[in-house]
């Protein structure tokens, strides 16, 4: 009996490969990047070391070769980043000759611009909003690229390709341009801008067999490795500096790896062996787990991600 091979690895071994669901999605998000590119004065792309950020950034090397990416690097730091994802950031930008801009919220600390969090729970995540605004207005950017996708959260189910922000950053999701086939509207007024975000139609799964599909070098921290870490509230979080632990939280050595990537104060890191991409993907299409189920900063509230993101977050 001849059977189908149904393993989430098969389909890009097909000798059809070329025509997948994974091109037709490549193949959309490269002409929204074209369209930035042609409606925008001043675009940039906002790298934060993530997966999804790094497979905008490859798109965009594809979308303009032989061209170098006709956008800037946007990286907010929080001051609490993992090392290696500052490493890989580093060393991408020296390797594709882009151009980096970095935004910090210690200044934005020292500055008096915003509170730096107190307790245990203390984060810089959400202290992020007015550091990246004022580096866009700084910078005067119409529009910033983000690797944020419908699956991930229903905040983020709500925005489209071409999202407006009004002259202070803010998202009304109850006031968004339609998006008729591919028809874009970038139009904006005096000091507005856009976010836009061309792989909304992707899944955590689509990212991962992307990645793997085009042999896309990724941080290691996306693979398993020893880490000391502790237990809170039903997570696993990086025994780092930055990070206060209670009274009863022990410090300990496990085999972890992260499925996101954000603040380290914020970012639960998942026990796992996955050692390569063909193991992270089988991981995944097995997991029963959401992707952003560790993150500690959408649980703060219901409504937490969508909070963020009317104020002027990513």
């Amino acid at each position: 009996m001849n059977r189908q091979n149904h393993s989430p690895l098969s389909i890009l071994h097909s000798p059809l490969n070329k025509m997948t669901h994974l091109r037709e999605l490549e193949a959309e998000s490269i002409y929204v990047l074209r369209e930035v590119a042609a409606q925008f004065d001043r675009p940039a792309i906002l790298f934060s070391g993530g997966k999804d950020s790094i497979v905008i950034t490859h798109l965009a090397y594809k979308a303009f070769y032989p061209a170098k990416i006709p956008f800037p690097l946007v990286h907010i730091d929080t001051g609490h980043n993992f090392t290696e994802t500052i490493e890989y950031r580093d060393t991408l930008v020296k390797r594709l000759g882009a151009q980096l801009i970095v935004g910090y919220v210690q200044e934005s600390i020292d500055t008096g611009r915003v509170k730096e969090e107190t307790g245990y729970n203390a984060s810089r995540n959400r202290l992020q909003t007015i550091t990246l605004l004022d580096t866009l207005e700084k910078h005067k950017f119409d529009a910033a690229i983000g690797g944020a996708r419908r699956d991930e959260e229903k905040a983020r189910a709500k925005e489209r390709f071409f999202s407006h922000r009004n002259e202070f950053g803010q998202w009304d999701p109850r006031n968004q341009r339609p998006e008729l086939w591919n028809l874009y509207n970038g139009h904006k007024n005096i000091d507005e801008h856009f976010r836009v975000f061309p792989i909304s139609n992707w899944t955590e799964m689509d990212v991962w067999q992307y990645i793997y599909l085009e042999q896309i070098e990724m941080p290691n921290i996306y693979f398993t490795h020893e880490r000391k870490v502790f237990r809170r509230d039903g997570q696993w979080l990086a025994a780092e500096p930055c990070m206060r632990l209670k009274p009863d939280e022990t410090v300990v050595t496990r085999q972890v790896r992260c499925r996101t990537i954000g603040d380290i104060s914020c970012t639960g890191l998942s026990l796992s062996h996955a050692s390569s991409l063909e193991e992270i993907i089988n991981e995944i299409s097995a997991t029963r787990i959401t992707e952003r189920g560790s993150r500690a900063d959408d649980k703060r509230s219901e409504t937490a991600m969508e909070d963020r993101k009317i104020a002027g977050y990513f």
